[in-house]
């Protein structure tokens, strides 16, 4: 097991800035106010502030197509019609079903990725149909990850009307499986890593935004004996003795808080019947931290348990990897252009930004591949991965500009 982890355990070598290279926050402020006292960003604002009930139906139109992972592409097919409106000079999918649409740029500038997942967690077949009630919009899959869908598409709308050239081209890409594997996000980095100079995925949070990864290991241990009826003689024991045992041992193990750390039991299982001794009963442990060195140890640790008990009544283990992610980092991005440029366009845009390390998304797969990288959100929402889901409605207009703000400040304008 641990052969199969240290394959993906790697990580990516970056040069840091020296304190000569690297700006003072005032001077990112700076940067980023006077972009906003342009005329053609304070129209493209304008643009936003005019359209709140557009933007909201459209919203809730995107939301009302479910789009469970493998499953996008009824959603797909209606945001591309949406694209197709804008005179954009590419719009297309790639070989895994990613919808991308680009906005060239004069040119000069960097090559500037925007992501919004399409799929949500939801089973195929669910109707959803959004209701508004107290300054709030409810619906299965409205925050995530529709709100930020809308928030690009609305964003593209305000710079055309604004009629806003950027140096830079801007890259939206509407992305698959994220919610299962990011196997969406991965292809995309994987087919244009050479392409891209940062890369920000929409997804989680409104104030702040992360620019790191938090590593997720998943697997599945069995404890394997020979079974039988519940009349046969004992030892043998049911396999399922070993495991409640370890079980009760790795929920005692500590589990750091710095660095953020977390671990858990989920699916346990094994005999199929009342009547009969489990001869493979087995359970699921999700290992996350953003220290790699960290998920190692406690594997080791688990790994010691799971023995220990299975030779304390005879019996084997056998373990299967289910999904093994890593941390994702790059050693001083904390002081990168990207990461300087988002605190102060959170800044501009009034938030007392939280800035961390341990994000959950797609930013994972460019920041492993090398490319600087954050996740963010546009707007306040409660409830993820589940039928209560709902968002506030008034911040997500901030929220829009807020990535529009970005979007201009990292491709540059003219």
């Amino acid at each position: 097991m641990r052969k199969s982890i240290s394959l993906l355990a790697f990580l990516v070598i970056m040069t840091v800035p020296t304190p000569a290279q690297v700006k003072s926050v005032a001077q990112y402020i700076e940067q980023v106010k006077a972009l906003t006292n342009r005329a053609d960003v304070k129209t493209a604002n304008a643009y936003i502030e005019r359209n709140h009930e557009s933007i909201l139906r459209e919203w809730i139109a995107i939301t009302e197509i479910n789009a469970p992972s493998a499953h996008e592409r009824q959603r797909a097919k209606y945001v591309e019609s949406l694209l197709r409106k804008y005179h954009l000079e590419d719009i297309r999918y790639d070989a895994t079903g990613n919808l991308i649409a680009v906005r060239k740029g004069a040119g000069g500038g960097p090559v500037i990725v925007f992501d919004a997942h399409l799929d949500t967690v939801f089973q195929p077949g669910l109707q959803i149909k959004a209701t508004i009630r107290e300054g709030k919009v409810y619906a299965p899959g409205i925050g995530d990850d529709t709100r930020n869908i809308e928030a690009l598409l609305a964003t593209i709308r305000a710079l055309n009307d604004a009629r806003i050239k950027t140096k830079g081209d801007l890259v939206f890409v509407f992305t698959v499986q994220e919610e299962t594997s990011m196997n969406g996000a991965k292809a995309f980095v994987a087919e244009n890593k050479g392409k891209i100079d940062q890369y920000v995925a929409l997804d989680g949070g409104y104030e702040g935004f992360t620019y790191a990864g938090i590593g997720i290991n998943w697997y599945r241990h069995h404890f394997i004996g020979p079974g039988g009826h519940t009349r046969s003689q004992t030892p043998p024991y049911s396999a399922s003795l070993p495991l409640a045992r370890a079980i009760d041992r790795i929920y005692q193990l500590r589990v750091p808080t710095k660095p953020s750390s977390n671990l858990n039991i989920g699916k346990p299982g094994g005999s199929e019947v009342v009547n009969a001794k489990a001869s493979d009963a087995w359970f699921t442990v999700d290992l996350r931290s953003t220290s790699n060195e960290v998920i190692a140890d406690l594997e080791r640790q688990i790994q010691i348990i799971l023995n220990e008990e299975a030779a304390r009544v005879g019996m084997k283990v056998k373990t299967d990897i289910i999904g093994a992610s890593p941390a994702a980092f790059i050693p001083g991005h904390r002081e990168s252009y990207l990461v300087r440029i988002s605190e102060a366009v959170h800044r501009v845009m009034g938030f007392d930004p939280p800035i961390g390390n341990a994000g959950s998304n797609n930013s994972s797969a460019a920041l492993r591949e090398g490319i600087s990288s954050i996740s963010t959100g546009a707007g306040p929402c409660d409830g993820s991965h589940s039928l209560a889901e709902n968002c506030e409605i008034a911040p997500l207009y901030t929220g829009i500009k807020k990535i529009l703000l970005l979007e201009v400040a990292l491709a540059g304008v003219e």
